[in-house]
């Protein structure tokens, strides 16, 4: 078997960025790129690791930051209000920072970073790291909707060039793809949804044919009940155990935020 993920830590800061500009990258999707002063020291070595950004309360307008607490923060309470997205990206040589968003209609962080001009203050908590995927496995299977994405299309952008698996990509149409950057082995399927709902990703994941005695590693996030169906067929299908595959529920219908993200134990039967 491959190399079992293991968990590398950072020290959790929070920093005041500055909006460097915003550029629609799909019809659904618009890249934030974050820099100035505040991104000096930042870290950024896991494709999936996730950040929370902070906004001022809806009611009233306060912004209430976290204080450093040591390699930690110290949250006020009541949780303010934030979203949690993946790094897209991270340029240390320009300290610039993408990170992109599901311009949904109606969503606090989508409507701020669609109205978001150059020099605007965002305060980003975080990435406090991640598992780490070894490069010695024989196939990856990587699945998730739009809010995955992200760290898809980075994992496949930086994995070696020699990897073989599939990509199965859920998006609602056509306009909605992205270019990526990824290596010949990789099959990438997009699946179109419309307005959502379908069973299309769990049931295009479900029929993958994985030649006999590939090592593969799993790796599946988004909509925490589109993705239920299939922890029992990693686990019991496959055989495939947790220190070989991560399934991440990013979001939940029906809820505006999580604050974290759904692991694989936060929603099994």
């Amino acid at each position: 078997m491959g190399t079992a993920i293991e968990y590398v830590d950072f020290p959790v800061r929070i920093r005041e960025l500055e909006v460097v500009r915003t550029a629609w990258i799909s019809a659904t999707t618009i890249r934030l790129t974050l820099g100035g002063p505040g991104a000096s020291g930042f870290e950024s070595a896991i494709f999936d690791e996730h950040v929370k950004l902070i906004y001022p309360d809806v009611d009233s307008g306060e912004l209430r930051l976290p204080t450093p607490d040591g390699d930690d923060l110290d949250w006020p309470r009541p949780f303010p209000t934030s979203r949690e997205y993946t790094i897209r990206s991270y340029r240390p040589d320009v300290g610039e920072i993408d990170i992109d968003f599901v311009a949904h209609a109606g969503g606090l962080a989508a409507d701020w970073v669609r109205a978001a001009q150059p020099g605007e203050p965002l305060h980003v908590a975080g990435p406090p790291g991640g598992y780490r995927v070894g490069d010695d496995y024989t196939h990856y299977l990587l699945a998730g909707d739009e809010t995955a994405l992200p760290a898809i299309a980075r994992w496949l952008e930086e994995m070696p060039h020699d990897r073989r698996g599939w990509a199965y990509i859920e998006v609602p149409g056509a306009a909605s793809q992205i270019e990526l950057v990824h290596p010949a082995g990789i099959e990438i399927v997009w699946l179109f949804t419309g307005d959502g709902g379908t069973t299309a990703l769990a049931e295009a994941v479900q029929s993958t044919s994985i030649p006999e005695g590939a090592d593969v590693f799993v790796w599946l996030a988004g909509e925490a009940g589109a993705i239920k169906p299939l922890r029992r067929w990693v686990r019991d299908d496959l055989g495939i155990g947790k220190e070989h595959s991560s399934i991440t529920g990013y979001w939940k219908r029906g809820l505006a935020d999580t604050h974290e993200h759904l692991d694989d134990d936060d929603d099994e039967d």
